[in-house]
Formats: C-alpha cells, sequence, structure tokens
C-alpha cells in the first residue's frame, strides 16, 4: 500500500534529498528526514515554504504533481503593496506569462495569518505596505504563484503552501512530517 508523507519544507531548504551544486552548501530534505523510498510530489522553490508530500508509489507522485489530474494547490502569498481589485480580477482570470497563459485561480484577499517566525524574517519596510493573499492553482509552473503577483505590481514576499488536494499542512511546524496510509487522505 503507498504511503505519503506530509513535510512542512522550511525556508531556505531544497526540495530534494541531496545538492548537486552544493557550492555553496544548503539544506536539503536529507537534512530534515531519512526516507529513501520516497520521492518528492510537487516541488517547492528553495525560498518557499510549507506542505510538501513524498510518496513511495509513481503513480501516486504522478498523480499529486502532474497538472492534468487538477488537483487544487492552496498558498498563502504576502505581497510587496496594497491588492485592488484589478489585480485580484487579473490574478484569479489568468495571466500572459513568458511560458503562457496561466489557468483560472481562486484568489482572495485574506488577514494578516498567524504563522511560524521565518528566519531570516521578511524585510520590512516602513512605508511601504504588504498584504496577504490566498492563491489556489491547479498548475505548478517554475515559480509561478510569484511570476504572477510580480507580473500585476505585487512581489511576492513570503509565499506558504498550505494544501495539496485534500492535503494539509494543519500544525506541522517547519521540519515537521507525518508519515500516513496514502488511502487515508485521497
Amino acid at each position: 500500500m503507498p504511503d505519503i508523507i506530509l513535510l512542512n519544507k522550511p525556508y531556505r531548504v531544497l526540495s530534494q534529498f541531496t545538492d548537486r551544486d552544493n557550492n555553496p552548501p544548503r539544506q536539503t530534505l536529507g537534512n530534515l528526514l531519512s526516507a529513501p523510498a520516497f520521492r518528492v510530489a510537487g516541488r517547492l522553490d528553495y525560498d518557499s515554504e510549507g506542505l510538501t508530500l513524498l510518496t513511495n508509489d509513481g503513480m501516486l507522485q504522478q498523480r499529486i504533481a502532474n497538472p492534468k489530474f487538477k488537483l487544487w494547490k492552496t498558498y498563502w502569498v504576502q505581497v510587496e503593496g496594497t491588492p485592488s481589485q484589478q489585480a485580484i480580477d487579473q490574478l484569479a482570470s489568468g495571466l500572459a506569462l513568458k511560458d503562457g497563459k496561466t489557468k483560472p485561480a481562486k484568489v482572495k484577499e485574506i488577514p494578516a495569518p498567524e504563522l511560524w517566525d521565518r528566519s531570516p524574517p521578511v524585510r520590512f519596510r516602513a512605508h511601504i505596505p504588504d498584504a496577504w493573499l490566498e492563491i489556489s492553482i491547479q498548475e505548478g509552473r517554475n515559480r509561478q504563484v510569484r511570476r504572477m503577483t510580480a507580473a500585476v505590481g505585487l512581489p511576492t514576499l513570503r509565499l506558504v503552501r498550505m494544501t495539496i488536494g485534500d492535503w494539509q499542512l494543519g500544525d506541522l511546524k517547519p521540519g515537521q512530517y507525518l508519515r500516513q496510509s496514502a488511502e487515508v487522505s485521497k
């Protein structure tokens, strides 16, 4: 029976078990857990945080990571600036990026969530406001959410993935993980 690991990937950790470049040395998933039979199902950028799924089943890995299966991924995104309704509508309807137009997204402004402290913290600028958005997408292009917010004039300051399909980050702290049968959370 396939198993899945739900991991809260910390900021500045690679979504892989080894660092091929290793110059300078960077933290990897191998610094957080030992799971030689598991592979990442949908990576997070080095400078993004939150829910990362690993599985020991190749078919399940494809079902999670491949956009054709249409799993929604939800992110809490701290942006620089104040989102206008026009910017939110543009994000929701899809944007033209260098690699093509994005699919429609679900987007709404949210109150600042209570999250763990990040080290180093997000830069604070007294004269530039920031805001939080909840963005859900069905794709997973390279740095997609960051490129989308930048395209509407709202650079991303912090990005935390909260859900992938029915799997949720829950109360996992950075570096913590939970292993379970994949049938539990289909």
